[in-house]
């Protein structure tokens, strides 16, 4: 039996079947937006960047380069450690210590012939509002809920509604063991991730009793050792979370204090994932997520069929490869109250109206609502608490010990907050006291 015909990448044949969507109309074409004689070099000419070149980055560059996107760009400020080898395909043992967006640039680029991927070794936050300009569309391939706040905030403020190419689409992409998300996100027509905030929830915290009287999971008895332990008995002068020694230390008293306790579960990989704090990832969801993340791309430059985030459609897909295959898709609504696309002051619940500054400032940390680690205050007369400079912080941390009726706060008052990480963004909160227990 002959084998099949390769051709070179080079050649046209490679997008046959690509052309046969991209250049004919489909039964869910929009027949007043669809071309199918300028697509293909429509798309060829878009700019579009990806952040992030990790295990969901290397298969999104990888899908887009054989969607027909020949201008990729690609921000990614990791190396290449040999843990990413499992799953992030791009890289090779050869490859660790060098930039991931560099490596996985001149990868995609070698097999897909014709394709430019410009790499860009730094922080999202390097780069000002004219350089996320000159794209047409951002592909989010992120472990970073601060990163992902920020491109955010930064693709909202952008938008200036007199120019059209000021819309800069952002399509995001999660995944955590067997789940995963997409979402399209047009800035300030649907929801934008603050909207969504509450879906990334911080993890509480397992109290310290429960960790040294009465555990009930593996990871109790991982955070016990972790916690207690070492700092009791100190095996090495400093924990080195990288270091087999060490882990290996933690394991073992884990697994003899889950045994006392008769918990099972215990293992040297979840040992290393607690302490480490690691986000599972499996290599087939993020090629599942990848390719949600790089048909939605497809749809939009192409206009070859409608795309997630269309005005009173669904803009939310959720995967779950927990039991089988599952996804959902839901329309998650545009909140007036959000700081970066909304107008309204967000309700911020005080527990106690007899709370400190200081309460107050550590609270925005947890709350699933905020999120932030290094809050400024300011009421509609003063400034509260800034963080920085430190003249201005020394000046008003005795602030930080007076309660907020001191301060004249008073309930339904509203509150500016700061965050360095979000420097485009005031966060308006409207201050609601609930009654001091008896």
């Amino acid at each position: 039996m002959a084998s099949a015909e390769v051709y070179p990448a080079s050649e046209p044949a490679r997008w046959k079947y690509l052309d046969n969507i991209r250049t004919r109309a489909g039964p869910l074409t929009n027949p007043d937006i669809f071309d199918g004689q300028v697509v293909a070099q429509n798309m060829e000419n878009m700019k579009i960047l990806v952040i992030g070149a990790g295990g969901l980055g290397c298969e999104i560059l990888k899908n887009l380069a054989l969607s027909g996107f020949k201008d990729i760009h690609v921000i990614d400020m990791d190396t290449i450690d040999i843990s990413n080898l499992n799953r992030q395909f791009l890289f090779r043992q050869s490859d660790v210590g060098s930039f991931k967006a560099e490596v996985a640039a001149r990868f995609v680029e070698r097999r897909v012939k014709g394709v430019k991927i410009t790499p860009y070794n730094c922080k999202i936050q390097d780069f000002d509002e004219d350089f996320y300009m000159q794209f047409q569309l951002v592909v989010c391939g992120l472990d970073s809920i601060e990163a992902r706040r920020w491109i955010n905030a930064m693709l909202v403020n952008m938008v200036d509604e007199e120019a059209v190419d000021s819309y800069k689409p952002l399509i995001d992409g999660g995944t955590e063991g067997f789940k995963g998300q997409a979402r399209v996100i047009f800035p300030t027509v649907t929801s934008c991730i603050e909207c969504q905030l509450d879906m990334h929830a911080p993890r509480a915290a397992v109290p310290l009793c429960t960790l040294a009287s009465i555990p009930r999971q593996p990871e109790h008895c991982i955070e016990w050792a972790h916690v207690i332990a070492w700092d009791k008995e100190k095996p090495f002068p400093k924990l080195d979370n990288d270091d087999p020694e060490h882990i290996t230390w933690l394991y073992q008293k884990a697994l003899t204090r889950a045994q006392e306790f008769k918990i099972s579960g215990v293992t040297y990989s979840l040992t290393q994932g607690v302490v480490k704090n690691i986000i599972p990832a499996i290599a087939a969801t993020n090629s599942v997520i990848a390719a949600a993340c790089c048909n939605e791309a497809f749809k939009i430059a192409s206009n070859c069929a409608p795309c997630l985030g269309m005005p009173g459609e669904n803009n939310y897909m959720m995967y779950s490869g927990n039991d089988s295959i599952y996804t959902y898709t839901f329309q998650h609504e545009k909140k007036d109250d959000c700081p970066v696309c909304g107008n309204l002051a967000r309700e911020l619940v005080i527990e106690n109206p007899e709370w400190t500054l200081r309460e107050l400032v550590d609270s925005f940390a947890v709350r699933p609502e905020a999120q932030l680690k290094k809050p400024s205050i300011r009421s509609e007369s003063k400034t509260l608490y800034m963080q920085s400079p430190a003249s201005l912080e020394e000046q008003t941390r005795p602030n930080l010990d007076k309660t907020l009726k001191e301060l004249g706060l008073t309930d339904g008052q509203e509150i500016g907050v700061t965050d360095p990480a979000f420097a485009t963004v005031s966060f308006k909160f409207k201050l609601k006291f609930k009654q001091a227990a008896a």
